[in-house]
C-alpha cells in the first residue's frame, strides 16, 4: 500500500496502568537498508502478520510503501537483518480526538524505553494535537529516536551541559 505517513512520537517516563493493559502485539522488526536521509527498508513481524516498508525522508511527513509477505519471505530476509533488528511490544490506546496512541514498549538492549506514536491524517491535525500528559518530550524530529536509528542499539545519551 502507498501512502504518506504523518506521525509525531514523544519518550514516556511513566505510562499509566491502563495504558499499560491496553490491547497490544509483538514485534519483531529489522532493516535491510538505511539511508542518510533518513529512508529505509524494512520488515516487521506484527502478530502473526509480514510486512515489509520502504519509507522516504525523515521528520513529521514521509512517505510510505508498504507491501503484505507470506511467513517464508519475512524468514528469508530476516538474515539479512542482523545487527539492525528490534523487539516491541505495541499498546494501542484510544486518544483524545479519535486518534489512536500507540505505545511501544521496547525489549532487548533497549528495554525500559517506552515511546508514544501518534499518526494523523494531515499536518494541520498533527499540529493542533495537544499531548496527553503522561507524553514526555517529543522526539519527532530527533533522529535517535528514529526505529532504524535504535535497531542499531540504545539512544545516545543526551548532552550535559558544561
Amino acid at each position: 500500500m502507498a501512502g504518506t505517513e504523518i506521525e509525531r512520537k514523544w519518550l514516556v517516563e511513566h505510562a499509566p496502568a491502563a495504558a499499560l493493559a491496553a490491547p497490544s502485539e509483538p514485534i519483531r522488526q529489522g532493516y535491510l537498508t538505511i539511508a542518510d536521509d533518513g529512508g529505509e527498508t524494512r520488515i516487521r513481524r506484527l502478530g502473526e502478520r509480514f510486512k515489509l516498508t520502504v519509507k522516504s525522508g525523515g521528520g513529521l511527513v514521509r512517505a510510505e510503501h508498504e507491501v503484505e509477505l507470506t511467513e517464508a519471505q519475512f524468514n528469508a530476509l530476516w538474515p539479512a537483518t542482523e545487527g539492525a533488528r528490534l523487539e516491541k511490544r505495541r499498546h494501542r490506546i484510544e486518544g483524545p480526538g479519535e486518534v489512536v496512541i500507540e505505545l511501544d514498549v521496547y525489549e532487548g538492549a533497549l528495554q525500559g524505553l517506552l515511546v508514544a506514536e501518534v499518526e494523523f491524517a494531515d499536518a494541520d491535525a498533527a499540529g493542533a494535537f495537544v499531548a496527553p500528559d503522561w507524553f514526555g518530550r517529543e522526539v519527532t524530529e530527533d533522529r535517535a529516536y528514529k526505529n532504524q536509528r535504535l535497531a542499531l542499539g540504545p539512544p545516545l545519551p543526551a548532552p550535559t551541559s558544561a
